[in-house]
């Protein structure tokens, strides 16, 4: 019996658009859709656990449905970047998409203290 290749974990498969991808992704990480999917932008930094240079393509949309950790992800939990999760959040977030979410009016930060 042949064994099927490992999937590449929150990467395109061949032919696949970036939104083809999010739906994917969306579907095998959280068990959710989106709705509503805009393009905000693509941003390059390193890629978190490989430490190479990477290019993710970022969209805002809602959920349908309720989230629900699944595939590798062990654990849920919401930020704006300012708090005990920042640490833990891959340069790529941490350095990009959380400020074009910012200047795009998507996420509003609370007032707290870091």
């Amino acid at each position: 019996m042949r064994r099927k290749p490992p999937r590449r974990r929150g990467k395109p498969e061949a032919g696949e658009s970036p939104e083809e991808t999010l739906v994917r992704e969306l579907d095998e990480e959280l068990g959710v859709a989106p709705r509503d999917m805009n393009l905000l932008g693509q941003v390059e930094d390193m890629a978190a656990l490989e430490g190479v240079p990477m290019r993710m393509t970022v969209f805002t949309a809602g959920l349908a449905g309720r989230p629900t950790p699944a595939a590798e992800l062990a654990a849920l939990g919401w930020t704006d970047g300012r708090d005990g999760y920042e640490p833990r959040l891959a340069p790529a977030v941490r350095n990009h998409v959380l400020p074009l979410l910012v200047h795009t009016g998507a996420l509003v930060r609370a007032d707290h203290e870091i």
